[in-house]
């Protein structure tokens, strides 16, 4: 009997995954992998075997139950199975369903923590998720339900949003229907991390112009505090500017 390492592989470039994700990974005989991790980590184990198991969003995936039993297959097959999850395996990775189909079968596991998307969006727009006396709390949220319905909240200073692309014109008037204000920030990142990254700087009322230029990409929404602290930067830093300036140009009596 073998065991599973479930390995967060980052937002989606293969430099992001941890050296102790790395290290796994390399060892591994088989590595079951989502959708959107990069090519580029099979470099990684390149004896490996590879099998696609990812789930992407309105297309044909692989289904869970299906996962689950390839996963216990593999263990009993091999030493060691890599278990490759974009971001991190425990943030909307369906990594409890996994792992309690395979303590079922009595396969040992360890999980390797990765660099989530919201993080990944955060450190690509330079918006720090926390703020000192503003943004003490942060929630990370599905737009979409397992019923297929939207849904937005207003639960804490910064809320973040996975898996929103599809529906941002209707996220903006749930956001509202929520109590954000209208003109309060917000942050769209699509494939963060990655090369192909966009970002934009919207409002809540006017969400729905990021559509067009986010349509069909993994995308996150940040609205709140987090959103909002660029801006802020950059008007703090043009007040101080201003404030030099005037200091520089008056001479003294």
């Amino acid at each position: 009997m073998g065991r599973v390492v479930f390995i967060g592989a980052g937002p989606g470039a293969a430099d992001l995954i941890t050296v102790r994700g790395a290290q796994r990974l390399a060892a591994a005989q088989v590595v079951l992998y989502d959708a959107l991790t990069d090519p580029a980590l099979r470099e990684l184990a390149p004896r490996a075997q590879w099998l696609d198991v990812g789930k992407r969003g309105y297309r044909d995936s692989t289904g869970q139950a299906r996962i689950n039993a390839l996963l216990v297959e593999q263990a009993q097959r091999h030493s060691l199975v890599a278990r490759l999850k974009g971001g991190d395996p425990s943030i909307f990775g369906r990594l409890e369903e996994e792992l309690l189909a395979l303590r079922a079968a009595g396969i040992e596991c360890e999980v390797v923590p990765g660099v989530t998307a919201a993080m990944a969006a955060a450190a690509a727009t330079q918006r720090p998720l926390t703020r000192r006396g503003r943004g003490r709390n942060v929630s990370l949220s599905t737009a979409m339900t397992r019923a297929g319905t939207l849904r937005a909240s207003r639960s804490a200073d910064t809320e973040v949003f996975y898996m929103a692309g599809q529906a941002l014109a209707a996220l903006s008037q749930r956001l509202l229907d929520a109590g954000w204000p209208a003109d309060e920030a917000v942050s769209v990142v699509s494939a963060a991390g990655t090369a192909e990254e966009r970002a934009s700087a919207h409002r809540v009322d006017t969400l729905a112009e990021a559509a067009a230029l986010h349509a069909g990409r993994p995308t996150v929404v940040i609205v709140g505090a987090g959103a909002a602290v660029l801006d802020e930067i950059e008007t703090a830093a043009a007040g101080a500017l201003d404030v030099a300036q005037v200091s520089v140009e008056t001479p003294r009596a």
